[in-house]
C-alpha cells in the first residue's frame, strides 16, 4: 500500500502543474499581443519615417524656389577655383583682391583646407562673371 504522504505529494504536484500551466497559457497570450502591438508601432513608424523622407524631399524641392528672392545657394569647388585663376592667368594675391580675401585664403580653398562663407561665395560668383578685360580694369584701378 502507497504511502499517504507520497500520494498527497504527488497530487499537489499535479495541481500545482495545472495552476502553472493555466498562468503560462495566460503570460502566452499576453506576450504574443505584446508582439503584436509592437510589430504594428514598428510598421507605424516605418510609414512615418518615409512620409518625413518624402516631405523633407519635397521641402528641399521647394527650397531654391524660395531662395531665388533671398539669392541663389552657391555651390563651391576648389578645382573650379583654381582653373579659373589659372584661365585668368592671375596670382592668388591677385585673386584674393578680386574676392577680397587674402592670396593665402585663395591657396587655402584651391587645397580643400577651407571653404568660402555665404557671402564670400557671392563674391566669388562675382568675379567668375567678369570677363578678363573686366578682371584687369579692376586690377588696374587697386
Amino acid at each position: 500500500m502507497p504511502n499517504i504522504a507520497s500520494i498527497l505529494k504527488a497530487e499537489i504536484s499535479r495541481v500545482a502543474r495545472k495552476e502553472v500551466r493555466v498562468e503560462i497559457e495566460t503570460l502566452k497570450k499576453a506576450s504574443v499581443a505584446h508582439r503584436a502591438s509592437i510589430a504594428e508601432l514598428r510598421r507605424q513608424v516605418g510609414a512615418l519615417e518615409r512620409e518625413l523622407r518624402r516631405v523633407t524631399k519635397t521641402a528641399t524641392r521647394t527650397a531654391p524656389a524660395d531662395e531665388a528672392d533671398t539669392g541663389t545657394k552657391r555651390r563651391f569647388s576648389a578645382t573650379r577655383l583654381a582653373a579659373h585663376r589659372a584661365k585668368l592667368g592671375l596670382s592668388a594675391a591677385h585673386y584674393g583682391h578680386l574676392v577680397d580675401v587674402s592670396g593665402q585664403t585663395i591657396y587655402h580653398w584651391e587645397q580643400g583646407k577651407a571653404r568660402p562663407r555665404a557671402a564670400q561665395l557671392e563674391s566669388l560668383a562675382a568675379v567668375r562673371d567678369l570677363s578678363a578685360r573686366e578682371v584687369a580694369e579692376r586690377l588696374g584701378a587697386r
